[in-house]
């Protein structure tokens, strides 16, 4: 198996582990064949972000404690879809990314001059 990369072209980061993030739950963004919304941009969450998705359908702020979900709040890094982040970008609204941790196959649905301009350090 070989080992994922990010945008960068380097190993792919973990994007965040409290809260766990990742489709897989592993703290990175990784995907695959079972990961039908492509959970791959590591995104540092704002208040404007969390409201957008909400309005949206997907409510990421509010805990589900059935789900080992604590809600999100400001600040907090998710692995996000790749096609709602492309949408928060269009409405103006995108959150910060962390490249290192963004898995690569997010080209495939966003450049990556707009990811690099949306970017934060990986701290």
């Amino acid at each position: 198996m070989t080992e994922a990369t990010n945008v960068l072209g380097g190993k792919l980061e973990t994007c965040c582990t409290s809260p766990m993030t990742g489709f897989y739950r592993d703290g990175k963004c990784n995907t695959g064949a079972g990961d039908m919304g492509a959970h791959i941009v590591c995104a540092q969450v704002t208040e404007e972000f969390l409201t957008f998705t909400k309005n949206r359908g997907n409510d990421l702020s509010t805990p589900m404690p059935m789900y080992n979900f604590p809600g999100l709040k400001p600040g907090d890094r998710w692995c996000l879809c790749a096609s709602r982040w492309q949408e928060a970008l269009e409405a103006g609204v995108a959150p910060p990314v962390v490249l290192a941790a963004t898995h690569a196959s997010a080209l495939e649905y966003v450049s990556l001059g707009k990811l690099k301009q949306h970017a934060v350090e990986n701290v």
